[in-house]
């Protein structure tokens, strides 16, 4: 198998040197020719007296020609310069520190997404993650105050593990704005990424919290984080289920906030009104914000016709010795 796999990897620098070892089927039929020839026809009455078993000598006579022509198959292979490659590649990848803001406030229950707004964005935002698998990212979770549901890390499945398990009520109700994008800052302040960036989703109105929205966004300018803003909800009323049955409820999004939290960061706002447009949204984030892979590739053909050239000498001397000393035709 060994050998298979080696041959299949060769390479031949001067290829039209195979076309010699058509040599070989034409030497053989010669030398099948020939011997042929030499033979004779005996006619007698009987052949009793003419049995006998063959010597060592005679059952090996074929021997030196099968060594001359291995001799001549090993010769040309390393006339046509075999040989190997070796390839090597480096990958360089210069990484984004992604955090994801998350507003888990009760108005996420509306029913204007499938099955609610919460449960739309959390399917969105793991495709968002599954395609981004070189990138270390974090979740923050927000309402009524904010805390880091997965700092940020390369393991991705840990992450989807953290975002599946976020759920209505973990923390009081409510739209800290300016808590969850501090928090998120404070998860990317020390870090060494050349780009780091936050996605801050949000349905509502800043009304809870202890840190203005605008101070944080001047904070994430300073330590060079940009920040994308999404709206999320449709225009006008949303459905809510309650105990009490369906009920609507008006949709308010901050949008001068969240179009200047994104435009003094450098990021831009979106809004999205229905799932179809929050997978847009994302996937036009992933554009980007593109992962710089830099791929270099090495590649060696050191030569290999040695070995068949020495395997070639060996079968010519042995073919010679064997000719001229054991196998040795006297007249």
């Amino acid at each position: 198998m060994y050998i298979i796999t080696y041959w299949k990897s060769l390479e031949f620098a001067n290829a039209e040197w195979v076309w010699l070892l058509l040599i070989i089927p034409l030497l053989t039929a010669w030398y099948i020719w020939k011997r042929n020839r030499m033979q004779t026809v005996l006619t007698v009455s009987g052949v009793k007296p003419f049995l006998y078993r063959k010597a060592a000598k005679q059952k090996l006579k074929h021997l030196p020609f099968i060594f001359r022509m291995l001799a001549l198959f090993f010769l040309i292979i390393a006339l046509a310069r075999p040989q190997s490659s070796i390839s090597h590649k480096q990958v360089d990848v210069e990484g984004i520190d992604i955090v994801m803001a998350l507003d888990v406030s009760g108005s996420m229950m509306a029913m204007d997404f499938r099955p609610n707004r919460l449960e739309a964005c959390k399917n969105v935002m793991k495709t968002f993650v599954e395609n981004r698998p070189t990138d270390r990212i974090g979740l923050v979770v927000y309402s009524g105050e904010a805390y880091t549901k997965c700092p940020l890390t390369s393991d991705h499945q840990t992450l989807l593990r953290s975002l599946e398990s976020v759920k209505f009520g973990i923390i009081d109700d409510g739209t800290a704005i300016g808590d969850g994008l501090g928090t998120a800052i404070n998860r990317l302040r020390e870090s060494t990424a050349k780009s780091k960036v936050i996605v801050l989703l949000s349905d509502g109105v800043n009304n809870a919290g202890h840190i203005d929205p605008y101070s944080t966004a001047d904070i994430a300018q300073e330590f060079g984080i940009r920040v994308y803003t999404i709206g999320c909800g449709t225009i006008g009323e949303a459905p809510i289920s309650t105990p009490y049955g369906t009920l609507y409820t008006k949709v308010e999004i901050d949008e001068p906030l969240l179009k200047t939290v994104a435009q003094k960061t450098g990021g831009k706002y979106f809004r999205a009104q229905n799932k179809t447009k929050l997978k847009e949204v994302y996937e036009e984030i992933d554009k980007m914000e593109k992962t710089r892979i830099t791929e270099y590739h090495f590649l060696n053909k050191p030569d290999e016709f040695f070995p068949f050239l020495c395997i070639a000498l060996v079968l010519f001397l042995v073919e010679v010795m064997l000719r001229y000393t054991v196998l040795r035709i006297k007249p």
